[in-house]
């Protein structure tokens, strides 16, 4: 039996490694590092013609991330292991394993203080992605290694101020929408929904001026 522990320790908390190396072996799983992907933090791919379970999480993010988005996926698996695809990817049956598999990680206190709490709420409905909890999201930044001190999020910055992001494109700020921002990119004036923590570049200046050379008039306080 393989021992992953040593490779798993570089992305999550050393003492969860051993957990996760057990969990790889037992279920047979390909487990992979990947690349980063800005639609996603991790995914889940059932076995297919004979083929095992997968599982591939993003190289880049910070090692608590890293750790809840394992289980989340290894949630996934679980679920299909017990009802196929007959029921919802994130419905109540993998909803329960989420919060089974989390236990031993909340007992062991390998995170620290502030990250246990906002997992014990998250836990009483898991959803989809840790992002959509945006307090637990929050918090998670807090441990992001990053060197870009430029970068802010769409919740911190101005109703009508310009912003652009990685690539380049310029957008301004709209109105909040339900649980997303309106944005409006200059070049094509087509509306975007940025998510609150969505990481973005505060233009300075006084005007931005767009690709089709209209003038905006930017806020900052």
């Amino acid at each position: 039996m393989a021992d992953f522990s040593k490779q798993l320790s570089k992305y999550m908390p050393e003492a969860a490694a051993p957990i996760i190396s057990a969990w790889i072996n037992d279920t047979a799983c390909r487990f992979r590092i990947s690349r980063s992907r800005r639609t996603k933090l991790g995914d889940y791919t059932a076995p297919f013609r004979g083929d095992t379970h997968k599982i591939s999480i993003n190289h880049d993010l910070n090692t608590y991330a890293f750790l809840i988005t394992t289980i989340h996926e290894f949630a996934h698996l679980k679920t299909w292991q017990q009802y196929k695809n007959k029921v919802k990817p994130h419905g109540a049956e993998w909803k329960f394993n989420y919060k089974e598999l989390m236990q031993p990680f909340l007992r062991l206190a390998i995170f620290p203080a502030d990250i246990q709490e906002a997992i014990v709420r998250y836990m009483e409905n898991p959803a989809a992605s840790s992002c959509t909890d945006l307090n637990l999201y929050r918090i998670l930044r807090r441990y992001d290694e990053t060197s870009d001190t430029d970068l802010t999020t769409i919740e911190a910055i101005l109703e009508g101020s310009i912003f652009s992001i990685k690539g380049g494109r310029i957008f301004q700020k709209k109105e909040r929408l339900r649980k997303r921002y309106k944005c409006i990119e200059l070049a094509t004036d087509k509306v975007y929904l940025f998510h609150p923590i969505a990481e973005v570049f505060l233009l300075p200046g006084d005007t931005v001026q767009a690709e089709d050379g209209r003038l905006f008039k930017q806020r900052i306080d």
